[in-house]
């Protein structure tokens, strides 16, 4: 079922008022109220959440065609996916079949996880955000409107070959050690030789007192 008309206009009238604003900080009053501003303010009661686009810009946006350009660059399009989920298969194919340069992030560890909570405030998946609306679960009919309201082309205007579309960990991996950084072998001490005190021993260039 498609949805109604005004709620189209209203995911329209949100997208639009996020990009004239270009906000950076969403704030929610100790009543519920939110607003959106480009510059943070100092209340003990409201909840201030830097707005950021975490996927950054779209992937090989250079190769865009420019009218695709501004719409990425205007409501970037980023994707949260985890392993073994059909559903996020479903997203990703529509995302593919309409030519969204969008940016993927998995969720895997505990770490992706807890980055996603921080950043989106669930640890709901699939999850896209569209500009500053964000859809939660996988809806065919929901995604396509949210993209019609944003300005993306139904059909995908991509170059052909277009390819920048692999995910990433959201979490930053701790870098691997190098192969060749094996501990290398202790050596003996010399028989009868007195132990040093530690502070001795880490004496730079094997001096001993």
């Amino acid at each position: 079922m498609k949805r109604s008309a005004a709620v189209l206009l209203s995911a329209l009238a949100a997208l639009a008022a996020a990009t004239e604003v270009q906000a950076q900080y969403k704030i929610t009053e100790s009543d519920g109220r939110v607003t959106y501003t480009d510059r943070p303010i100092s209340s003990p009661t409201a909840r201030i959440q830097p707005m950021r686009n975490v996927g950054g810009a779209a992937p090989n946006a250079s190769l865009l065609p420019y009218a695709l350009r501004l719409i990425a660059e205007r409501f970037p399009v980023t994707f949260y996916s985890t392993a073994n989920c059909s559903v996020c298969d479903s997203g990703r194919s529509l995302l593919r079949q309409r030519g969204v340069p969008y940016v993927e992030r998995s969720v895997t560890t505990e770490a992706d996880l807890d980055a996603l909570k921080r950043i989106e405030s669930i640890g709901e998946l699939p999850l896209l955000r569209i500009g500053n609306q964000q859809l939660r679960g996988f809806s065919d009919d929901d995604w396509r409107s949210y993209l019609d309201a944003a300005g993306y082309p139904q059909q995908s205007q991509l170059p052909a070959g277009y390819a920048g579309w692999d995910a990433a960990p959201l979490a930053p991996r701790a870098a691997a050690a190098p192969a060749n950084a094996a501990r290398q072998p202790a050596v003996a001490a010399e028989p009868g030789a007195a132990a040093l005190p530690p502070s001795l021993e880490s004496a730079p260039n094997g001096i001993r007192f």
